[in-house]
């Protein structure tokens, strides 16, 4: 009799613990079960389902207007929901100088800096245990240009930011490193270009023009901003005094006067 009673005793907490196990699961399901990206303006309707039917898209436009983060958690639902094995982020003419080396660890760890806007939004999208386990696969992988010659992915998720400082030798290497069944997202501002010569994102778009490739142009403005006012104000602010400079550079020296006047019409 003891020993029946005992063991029923065992078999009362193994269901104990099994329910115990099933709430917890239930649990971390409903805290994972985000709410999908929904878009705050039509230009961002537009990129969204541009993402669900196109394998390359190219994106332009100022700050602020969510291009890196729309692309950011599309990428990390795709990988949250098993239907890309990797997600690769890269972007152009990170310092290879004095400020880069100040950064301890390889290449990859002086070029995670740079990538965090994107990593944060991946972890609120995956959370922090299953961001951590695909970095240590190589899941997640932040790939700077010197090391991309000979590389190619393929089943991934493939970001270049801040595209408007490749030149147009690197945006051909970027390109042709894109395998079998990736979604490649070129994202840039080609306002806000830093090169002396040439862009490679101004290249790409006059080439998908010019030979009418099948690569929609998603092109965000300055009344499609979301992160802030504040953002929306100094970014409308330097537009202004930029074509305050073009009218008057014919004329030469142009006085403070005249640029206010102009910025007030």
């Amino acid at each position: 009799m003891g020993k029946r009673a005992s063991k029923n005793r065992r078999s009362l907490k193994v269901v104990e613990l099994s329910a115990k196990i099933d709430r917890s699961c239930q649990k971390f399901a409903d805290i994972r079960r985000l709410p999908p990206i929904e878009p705050l303006n039509k230009s961002q309707h537009t990129y969204l389902d541009a993402l669900r039917a196109y394998p390359q898209i190219v994106v332009i436009g100022p700050a602020g207007t969510g291009k890196t983060w729309m692309a950011a958690a599309y990428a990390a639902d795709l990988y949250r929901k098993h239907l890309i094995s990797k997600i690769v982020l890269t972007r152009p003419n990170v310092p290879c100088g004095r400020s880069l080396g100040f950064f301890p660890g390889s290449l990859e760890d002086k070029f995670a800096p740079w990538a965090t806007p994107v990593i944060e939004v991946i972890k609120e999208r995956i959370g922090q245990g299953a961001f951590d386990i695909a970095m240590k696969r190589g899941d997640i992988e932040m790939v700077p240009f010197e090391v991309m010659r000979g590389r190619s992915w393929k089943n991934a998720f493939v970001l270049l930011d801040e595209a408007q400082n490749t030149s147009p030798a690197e945006m051909k290497m970027f390109l042709t490193r894109i395998g079998e069944d990736c979604l490649t997202v070129i994202n840039g501002d080609v306002s806000q270009c830093d090169l002396d010569s040439s862009s490679g994102l101004s290249k790409a778009i006059e080439l998908i023009k010019r030979q009418d490739l099948p690569i929609p142009i998603v092109e965000f403005s300055i009344e499609d901003i979301v992160r802030s006012g504040i953002c929306g104000m100094w970014v409308r602010a330097f537009e202004a005094d930029s074509e305050c400079i073009k009218l008057f550079e014919p004329f030469g020296d142009y006085s403070t006067s005249a640029k206010t006047m102009l910025a007030t019409q």
